[in-house]
């Protein structure tokens, strides 16, 4: 229940800091009306949608790290202190040729998983579930580790960002192209009429948007585990692929950070929406190099 509650009060104080902000901004540009005698000015609409999209997903990114931590718990260790999980990630990102350390913390959770976040290459955090600490070997472990640095290297925060921004723009600018061309008229019915047709095309169009970025995301995910498989050893990235085989899939509590988790999400009809390709694809694609 607690969860819950941190979840519920996070979106709610994550959204008004999102509003307030861009609400400065778009009064700043003089463009927080796009609609005139004359009709749509679609100028005015493409700069709203597109600082509406690419803001909002800008400031969630630039918040992650610190979102991460609060809400699913991650107590961040010293680097300092030689624990053994902070040596493996650091000599990893040496590896890599990240610019700055990440961060590296775990977090309360029997789910055996990992995910990597932040808003750059320089300012990331790695987090590893002590699910996953308990339940996989040293080489398993190294695999999942190597695949969160490789996510990293390969600013994949970021490239999700501008993916998620974009698809936010366009679905914005249809929704209120749609609706103002089926809803004409000046009055208070016509007006009411084309805000619920907006909130209606914005559900529909999301899910299309959700469904081309979890597209994106999946291709993401067989770059980082190749990538992975020459940071820390081919062998060690498809055993522990293999070990996530023979465990539970993610718990609904964690879906939040499905997108950036080594597990990733679920089959069925909910293929089409995942951020993780199926395992087995997974390992087929490394074990063909």
């Amino acid at each position: 229940m607690m969860t819950w509650m941190k979840r519920v009060f996070l979106f709610m104080a994550v959204n008004l800091l999102v509003m307030l902000t861009i609400s400065i901004v778009l009064q700043f540009l003089g463009v927080g009306h796009y609609l005139s005698a004359r009709g749509v000015d679609y100028r005015s609409l493409a700069v709203f949608c597109l600082v509406w999209g690419m803001g909002g997903a800008c400031i969630s990114l630039a918040l992650s790290r610190v979102m991460a931590k609060w809400s699913m718990g991650v107590k961040i260790l010293d680097p300092r202190s030689g624990d053994k999980l902070v040596e493996t990630v650091h000599a990893l990102a040496r590896r890599a040729g990240l610019p700055a350390m990440p961060e590296v913390g775990i977090y309360d959770s029997p789910e055996p998983n990992a995910f990597a976040t932040g808003p750059t290459r320089s300012h990331a955090l790695v987090a590893v579930s002590m699910g996953l600490l308990e339940s996989m070997n040293k080489n398993e472990l190294e695999g999942v580790l190597a695949h969160e640095v490789a996510h990293i290297a390969n600013g994949d925060m970021v490239t999700m960002t501008l993916v998620q921004g974009v698809v936010n723009a366009f679905v914005m600018f249809l929704a209120r192209v749609i609706a103002f061309a089926v809803s004409r008229g000046d009055d208070r019915d016509s007006r009411g009429m084309e805000r619920l047709t907006v909130f209606a095309l914005e559900i529909a169009l999301g899910f299309l948007g959700m469904i081309v970025v979890a597209w994106f995301s999946r291709l993401r995910e067989f770059r980082a585990d190749a990538d992975s498989a020459k940071l820390g050893g081919r062998e060690k990235m498809i055993a522990a692929l293999q070990a996530l085989q023979r465990r539970f899939e993610p718990s609904d509590e964690q879906e939040a950070y499905a997108s950036l988790k080594i597990a990733g999400g679920r089959g069925g009809f909910l293929a089409l929406i995942s951020t993780h390709p199926p395992l087995n694809d997974r390992i087929a694609a490394l074990r063909r190099g």
